[in-house]
């Protein structure tokens, strides 16, 4: 068996499902399929009875491609408050409870709040972002785009 803390979970053993590879610099060992393997622990998270630890918050959140200041401003919190969650354990019912149903969602429904997790992150990286705005025909539309449109002066 492999004792797999890689993830950042400490309680993760693989009984197979993995190869050990000499290398250069020692013995390393390489996933099958590390994506389910992933996927699966977080759904067994998601499920499991009692609060969630700091590291399966951590580990989960990281499975949403969530920055801590993203999902701490999911619920309107400070980056702060999810890294003490995250390096204490203490995570509070709400956030647990938004977490799981984040996850389960995302692995298991029907992609609507996987859309906002996604766009979230999209604005997110999206600094420079702006918003122009086409007429034609007397209708206006709009779409956003990153780099900067070509200014004339008025």
């Amino acid at each position: 068996m492999y004792h797999y803390t890689e993830s950042g979970l400490n309680n993760v053993w693989l009984e197979n499902g993995f190869n050990v590879v000499d290398t250069p610099y020692g013995k390393a060992v390489s996933i099958d399929d590390a994506d389910g393997l992933h996927e699966l622990l977080a759904i067994d998270l998601a499920n499991k009875t009692g609060r969630l630890t700091g590291k399966e918050f951590r580990f989960l959140r990281t499975m949403l491609c969530l920055s801590q200041q993203n999902f701490a401003a999911m619920l309107g919190l400070t980056e702060q408050a999810a890294s003490l969650w995250e390096r204490t354990g203490k995570v509070p019912k709400s956030a647990d409870a938004t977490m799981r149903m984040l996850i389960l969602e995302k692995l298991k429904g029907d992609g609507k709040m996987s859309e906002v997790i996604n766009r979230i992150n999209t604005v997110d990286r999206l600094v420079n972002q702006q918003i122009v705005a086409t007429e034609r025909n007397h209708k206006w539309r709009s779409k956003a785009r990153v780099e900067k449109p070509e200014m004339i002066a008025a």
